[in-house]
């Protein structure tokens, strides 16, 4: 544990540090913490937090400069999180209204992204199963059939299915008629189990369509129902602590590409309440030490289905990131709950 001096000190240190992002020597601390100590006693108490690990000091400067653990010490103790301004509210509730749930999660990730200037992230809401509304047919030629399935969210997806023999329009539309009317609706896997039974009722031919339909359908769905929604990745670029260094900005952006690192850690804060903040490796996947994502769960009829957040440079402002993480998640489970 620290004494309420170093707390003082290490606080005051970070907080310039994230404002000015040059490292912090023992004058800039005298003048902003408050406390009437000399200078010697402060470079004292900044060795010993150097020692604990909490700060570290550049070769190029006499200043010193917060560590991963230093950070994590101050977000779990230290950091007094800001009221946010009645313009950033209001701007949030107008855009995180309930209408269709992909845009909503779409504007939950840019207004983040805007409002921080860093990258904006929403898990996309986990489906129980894969389910349509409505399949149609239409013919392109001979042996070419396009396939139409309608989500119940009201998404529209296509495939082209190449068959052994031609079909008329009419045992198109009659084939279609089948489906809808007995299994919308319902899962996929579901609706194959059925056709197998009902094979006596359907020409053999008509049966092998129908199979093709729906193995590309569910295919289309699943490849379709992307893990999440994600906006300005490239205001990360504008970030003095990531552009100084390719190798870090790779990192980050290899993190980006390979989605299932990315849910990883979005999955992680699934397992959490309100707030989380992960600061470099902490979530178990590769990040560079100098990226922080900030998370929070959404829910839906109170039923956690995903993640909020906000990925950017451990140096960021947490006192007011961490109260937009949080009501975005609230914003957001109210206005899929609603739909």
């Amino acid at each position: 544990m620290l004494d309420k001096r170093a707390q003082v000190l290490l606080k005051t240190l970070i907080e310039r540090y994230i404002d000015e992002g040059q490292p912090v020597g023992s004058r800039t601390l005298s003048r902003y913490s408050g406390l009437d100590l000399s200078p010697a006693t402060i470079r004292n108490v900044m060795s010993d937090l150097e020692e604990l690990g909490f700060i570290a000091s550049p070769h190029t400067s006499a200043g010193r400069v917060p560590t991963p653990q230093g950070y994590r010490f101050f977000v779990d103790t230290l950091l007094v999180v800001k009221v946010l301004g009645s313009g950033e509210i209001h701007r949030l509730e107008d855009q995180l209204h309930p209408d269709n749930p992909q845009r909503v999660i779409q504007a939950a990730s840019q207004l983040l992204s805007q409002l921080t200037q860093f990258a904006g992230v929403v898990m996309t809401p986990r489906r129980r199963a894969v389910t349509f509304r409505q399949i149609e047919f239409m013919r392109l030629s001979e042996k070419r059939v396009l396939l139409i399935v309608i989500t119940p969210e009201g998404d529209v997806q296509n495939r082209i299915l190449f068959t052994e023999r031609e079909y008329t329009p009419a045992e198109l539309v009659s084939a279609a008629n089948f489906i809808n009317q007995h299994y919308s609706g319902q899962s996929f896997e579901n609706i194959r189990q059925h056709l197998h039974q009902e094979l006596h009722e359907l020409r053999r031919d008509i049966m092998s369509l129908m199979s093709a339909a729906l193995e590309a359908s569910s295919e289309a769905m699943v490849e379709s129902a992307t893990p999440y929604v994600i906006s300005g990745e490239r205001n990360l670029l504008s970030v003095r602590d990531l552009a100084q260094d390719m190798t870090r900005l790779r990192q980050l952006f290899e993190l980006f590409e390979h989605k299932t690192s990315l849910v990883q850690i979005l999955d992680a804060s699934l397992r959490g309440e309100g707030v989380q903040i992960f600061i470099g490796g902490e979530s178990g996947v590769s990040t560079p030490d100098e990226v922080s994502v900030v998370t929070a769960p959404y829910s839906v009829d109170g039923e956690v289905v995903g993640t909020v957040g906000v990925i950017g440079p451990t140096r960021m402002a947490y006192d007011r990131v961490v109260p937009l993480v949080d009501i975005t998640s609230r914003l957001l489970s109210s206005a899929l709950s609603q739909h």
